[in-house]
Order: structure tokens, then C-alpha cells, then sequence
């Protein structure tokens, strides 16, 4: 850190943003040793935000980082931002470089670039601007300010209409949404917002600590937020998104979701955005002719949406974001994004005698009580005949036999309904719904060779999975994925035959599929003995058996994780060795275990020349707390040991 001796006399601190006087940034940095071993330390990062009546914010965002080493240096050769131009608008104000040898450059930011961001799928016009730093040397310092109009992205985002897209949605409203981890070691980060006296705004820090206050200054209030000495979060392998573990700020001055879930309401009504239309209306009823179970009804119309409109979004205009596109467009255009795919079903169900509604959800993390506006995605609910409502997600499942994705479970989301709704929490699904069954009859003669049949069942989350080659791609493609299975357990394997329910017509039963195969040289063989592992644990499927992702090799956790599904799985296996052989040694077993959150049972044994496997696991969540972890590994770790298992066998003389 030899680097910060030069630094006051190399700064002049002029800019009333740098009001953190460098004296304090330099010991702070210096006793926090924990500094030196990354490629940067931030000395400040300041978000100032002076809020209108109208709720558009006008940001000053401030960054001073120190480059520690020459990855830091090669890092931050050039500053990027990202910003939506429906809602924001952004440049930089002030870039300067403050070199090692005391040499002080001041950039033009009329250099700065603007540029359409990367993206993929979604194709809204997101821009990038950057600016060219250059060559940077150990020592060196940078100091940049960006001047940002308008208010927090969201993919949910607002109608186009000049100067008023830097208005919130909810005109007058204003929120924000503050991430206080860091990803380099931070000196100091503030955040401070102005906005009206007269304008009430709630808040909560989650995950953390920080200093703040709130005082008047004139006609505003004026709150701020301060941590100091923040290293980069620790992560954890499989842990839960870091907005629900990491500090963070959440603000709005909407008092409650109920008023948000009114207002999401009456902007789709008020648009139109479901009225019917007759090209429509005759697919609904083509569909359903003849069909009179509530469930199934709401079933064929939201797999017909999900399985025909292609996930494609471009900017259309007005109906954008929160409005969301009419029944003409999503009909004919058979395209479009989350919020359009939940349109066209919600206008289909209400052509079909159902009352459907939108509904806002946030894909991958929590959404907390404090109103502000953490969504990323946009699904339904219908309302059935007992008066209850349940959401339906037409983006999540095509070609899978649920109706609202299980990788979606204990999923935070806010219906738009005409009574108003708060924060709704989406169910478990037991593990049972998403089953995986192996059951194979096997035989392993003198040569290794390992002959027989395996049958493959599954349902939910893992019919999706096994399902899929036959649903994607063509025909050649099903043998060849279906092959790739056996070869992951041998590239010797060959399948000699293939036997299974309408793989194409998936919402009629759930997958099952039987397959012959041989494998030669599958066991090892040696001086009349026979060494070999049941074909059921030795990776077949396991893209379905996703818990074998989690890093079960930590012993405790501190924060909690996630599987992609509740699951269950269950397999069985009866294999036949050459007559005249028999089990080394006292061969069988069995065991049993679990808690609310998972449960197991096993057994294995030998008679004679035979050896017989079954194991049945369940993980009961997609969401685990840390207090689950002792559970789920203890489950996860005894199926790995029971896989890795291998039986010797030798002949009798």
C-alpha cells in the first residue's frame, strides 16, 4: 500500500464530491491489511440522488479507486455503465488519473462512447457508455463521476413518452433498491437521497449494519446511508441469491404492496391489454371443445401459450413494461417476452369463462416487504371456483406437465387484482411430483460384459428433463441423447433397443421409457473374480439428479442454498452374475434416515450368484436454511457413498 504515501500530496482535494478528505481514506485503507491481496481498493462510492414531485431521481454517482496491481490495472482500462433508456439516462461527468509519478490527467468526456449493450433474447435497447482510460500503472488513481436521470431499471419497465420515461411508473412514487456488497475491498460507499418534505419514504437495511440519519434541509428530507471497510462477500457454493444474504437497501414511498398490486391492475384494464379478440376466440374454443374440468381447461390453454409463442422481445412501443401488449399483437405476432406470453394466456382464460389476471415475480431472489419494485419477470393467476387463486407461468413450462414451473417454488410474486393483493409466497411441491425412477434387470457374464434393460420413469421437474431430446430437434437426435445417457457411463455401450409411452404427447401421461442395452468389458474381471457396480448409480440421468451439483464437501454453511427442485429418487436394480459365483464376504445392508426436510432408505444384498439394490431419496425443497444443511448433506452424502460402491464377486470351486 506504499502507493497511498504520495497520494495527498498528489491531490488537491477541490471537488466537493471528494468530501471525505484523502487523509482518512489513506489510514483507512492502510490498517485494513485485508486490502492488499485484490487488484483494486475503492476509496469512495457515492450515490447522491435528488428526488422530484414527479419521483424521477437525478443521480451523482462518484467512484475514486486505487489500482493495487496489474490485474486491477489491465481491469480498469476502460469504464463501462450500463443504463436503460426507457427509464434512464446516463454520461460521465469527470474522469481524472491521478499517476503514481504524480502526473495528473484530466479526460474529455466528450470521447466517451455510447453503445447498444450485448444482450440475448431480449432486444430493449439497453445502452452501454464507456470510456477509454488507457494504460494504468500500480499506484495509479482513478476518479470519475457519472450523472444518471430517471429511476431504477426494471425489466417490468415504463410506457415511452420523451422527458416522461425518467418518470417512475407510479408517477410520484419513488423507490430504489441499493446493493451494499462489494466485489473489491471499499474504504467507504454512501448513498444519500433528497426528496420532498412532504413525501413519505420508508426503508429497511437487510443483512447488515450501517450508519444512517435523516434530517431537513429547507422544503427536503434528506437520508443517508454509510458502511465503511466493506471487503468482497464470501460467498458460498450453492448459497441463495446475494440480494438474500448480502446488506442491501430497500426504500420506496408506496405504502404498501396492496397499492401496488391496484395500480398494476388498472394499468392493463385501462390499456385493454386482454380484451378478446375473434381469431382468438376461436382457437380457445377449438381447444376446448368438449372439455369441462376447471383444471384441465386451465391446463391445455396455458401449455397451447407456453409451447406456441417463442421467447423473442423487441421494443414495440407503447405497451411496453408494465403495460402489457393487447391480444391482437401476442396472438398474431406469436412472440414475445415473459409479460407477453402471461398476457396472451390471462386474455385466453378470460375468453374461456375464467377471471385471470397479471401478476409480478422476481426470478432468483427474494421480494421483501419494503414495496419496492424487485421484479424481473411477469406471470398469471386464475381464479378457480372455490374463490382461491393460483399462478400459472406459460414462459416456465413449455413441454413440461406442470402448469406453474416447480423451479419456481418458494418464489415471492404480487398479483394485479381488482381487490389488491400483497405478496404472495408460491407453494412447495412435494418431492414426489418430480420423481425419477431407475428399475433395471441386469446381467454381467464371464467376460464383463453387462447386458439387460433398464425402465425410466419420472414426473414434474424430471419428466421435463428426460423428455426433452424428444421434443427438441429431430428425430436422429432422440437416439443420439438417449445414447449419450449409456455412454456416460461407458463409450462401450450400445443400445440395442428402445420402448416408451408417446414421448410427444406429454400432458397425457407421465414418461416412461424402457430401454435394452450391452455394454462390454462394464465389469472388471481378474483370476475368477468379478468386480462390478450397479448400472442404477452410475450416471445415468444424473442431469436430473441436480442435488449431485451441490458441493456437499463443506461441512457447515452460514448462509442458505438452493437445489434447482423438490425431488424424489428412487432406484432398484437386480443383477445377475455367472453361476457358480458368489458375494466376497458378508454382503448386505441397509439404512434409513432424514428430517422434515429430507428422508432415505436403502438395502443391498447377495444370495448366490445375484445382487440386489434399492434406494429411495427425497429432498423436500428448492430452498433450503442453513439449519437444513446437516440433513440434506448427511441424505446427499450416504447416496454418493452407496454410489460409489463396487460388489466383488468370485467364482466357487
Amino acid at each position: 500500500m506504499r502507493f497511498f504515501l504520495s497520494l495527498i500530496t498528489l491531490l488537491t482535494i477541490a471537488s466537493s464530491a471528494s468530501a471525505q478528505c484523502w487523509s482518512d481514506l489513506k489510514a483507512a485503507a492502510e490498517s485494513n491489511k485485508d486490502f492488499a491481496s485484490y487488484p483494486t481498493a475503492v476509496l469512495l462510492d457515492d450515490t447522491k440522488v435528488d428526488v422530484a414531485a414527479t419521483g424521477s431521481g437525478a443521480f451523482t454517482i462518484h467512484r475514486i479507486v486505487a489500482i493495487q496491481n496489474n490485474e486491477g490495472a489491465l481491469a480498469n482500462r476502460v469504464l463501462k455503465y450500463d443504463y436503460d433508456p426507457l427509464t434512464a439516462f446516463a454520461e460521465f461527468a469527470e474522469v481524472t488519473i491521478y499517476r503514481a509519478n504524480g502526473q495528473v490527467d484530466k479526460l474529455d468526456v466528450k470521447k466517451a462512447y455510447d453503445y447498444a449493450a450485448p444482450a440475448r433474447a431480449i432486444y430493449w435497447g439497453a445502452r452501454q457508455i464507456m470510456i477509454e482510460v488507457g494504460a494504468l500503472a500500480v499506484g495509479d488513481v482513478i476518479d470519475y463521476t457519472i450523472s444518471k436521470k430517471g429511476f431504477t431499471y426494471a425489466l417490468l419497465t415504463a410506457p415511452i413518452e420523451e422527458e416522461d420515461r425518467f418518470i417512475p411508473p407510479m408517477r410520484g412514487e419513488f423507490y430504489d433498491i441499493v446493493p451494499f456488497w462489494v466485489d473489491q475491498p471499499t474504504v467507504k460507499k454512501v448513498y444519500t437521497v433528497s426528496y420532498p418534505k412532504d413525501k413519505d419514504v420508508q426503508y429497511e437495511f437487510y443483512q447488515g449494519e450501517c450508519r444512517s440519519s435523516i434530517r431537513l434541509a429547507g422544503d427536503r428530507k434528506v437520508m443517508s446511508f454509510t458502511m465503511e471497510n466493506i471487503l468482497p462477500f464470501k460467498k458460498e457454493k450453492n448459497m441463495v441469491d446475494l440480494f438474500d444474504v448480502a446488506p442491501k437497501l430497500m426504500m420506496s414511498s408506496t405504502p404498501e404492496w396492496k397499492d401496488k398490486s391496484l395500480w398494476f391492475n388498472g394499468v392493463n384494464e385501462d390499456y385493454g391489454s386482454f380484451e378478446p379478440t375473434p381469431a382468438a376466440q376461436k382457437k380457445v374454443d377449438e381447444l376446448l371443445a368438449g372439455v369441462t374440468d376447471e383444471i384441465e381447461r386451465i391446463s391445455i390453454l396455458t401449455h397451447w401459450v407456453a409451447d406456441n409463442i417463442r421467447y423473442s422481445g423487441i421494443s414495440m412501443g407503447k405497451g411496453e413494461g408494465y403495460t402489457l401488449h393487447n391480444t391482437e399483437m401476442n396472438f398474431t405476432d406469436r412472440c414475445g417476452v415473459c409479460k407477453d406470453k402471461a398476457a396472451l394466456l390471462i386474455s385466453m382464460l378470460r375468453m374461456a369463462g375464467h377471471e385471470a389476471h397479471p401478476a409480478m415475480t422476481m426470478a432468483g431472489s427474494r421480494i421483501e416487504t419494503i414495496p419496492a419494485d424487485h421484479f424481473n419477470h411477469c406471470v398469471a393467476v386464475v381464479k378457480l371456483q372455490n374463490g382461491t387463486y393460483i399462478p400459472l407461468d406459460p414462459t416456465w413450462v413449455p413441454f413440461n406437465r406442470e402448469i406453474w414451473s416447480s423451479a419456481e417454488q418458494q418464489q415471492n410474486y404480487l398479483p394485479g387484482i381488482p381487490e389488491g393483493s400483497d405478496l404472495l409466497l408460491s407453494p412447495v411441491s412435494a418431492p414426489e411430483n418430480h420423481y425419477l425412477k431407475i428399475h433395471a434387470t441386469t446381467a454381467v457374464n464371464e467376460a464383463g460384459t453387462l447386458t439387460g434393460e433398464y425402465t425410466v420413469m419420472a414426473e414434474g421437474q424430471s419428466d421435463a428433463a428426460v423428455r426433452r431430446p424428444y421434443l427438441q430437434g429431430y428425430a436422429e437426435r432422440v437416439m443420439r441423447a438417449l445414447e449419450s445417457e449409456l455412454m456416460n457411463v461407458s463409450p462401450e455401450a450400445r443400445i440395442l433397443s428402445v420402448k416408451a409411452n408417446d414421448p410427444k404427447n406429454y400432458q397425457a401421461a407421465p414418461i416412461k421409457m424402457t430401454i435394452r442395452f450391452e455394454i462390454p468389458n462394464y465389469a472388471t474381471v481378474a483370476d475368477g473374480m468379478i468386480i462390478v457396480k450397479p448400472l442404477v448409480y452410475n450416471n445415468l440421468y444424473n442431469g436430473v439428479r441436480t442435488f449431485l451439483r451441490v458441493d456437499t464437501s463443506v461441512e457447515q454453511r452460514q448462509y442458505a442454498f438452493k437445489d434447482s427442485c423438490s425431488r424424489l429418487i428412487e432406484l432398484k436394480e437386480t443383477m445377475t452374475l455367472p453361476k457358480g459365483y458368489v458375494a466376497y464376504g458378508h454382503v448386505q445392508g441397509n439404512g434409513t434416515g432424514g428430517s422434515n426436510v429430507t428422508k432415505f432408505d436403502y438395502t443391498f444384498s447377495t444370495q448366490d450368484n445375484t445382487l440386489s439394490v434399492e434406494h429411495s431419496l427425497a429432498l423436500y425443497k428448492r430452498v433450503y436454511e442453513a439449519e437444513d444443511w446437516t440433513s440434506f448433506r448427511g441424505a446427499v452424502n450416504n447416496y454418493k457413498e452407496q454410489a460409489e460402491k463396487s460388489y466383488i464377486f468370485y467364482e466357487k470351486r
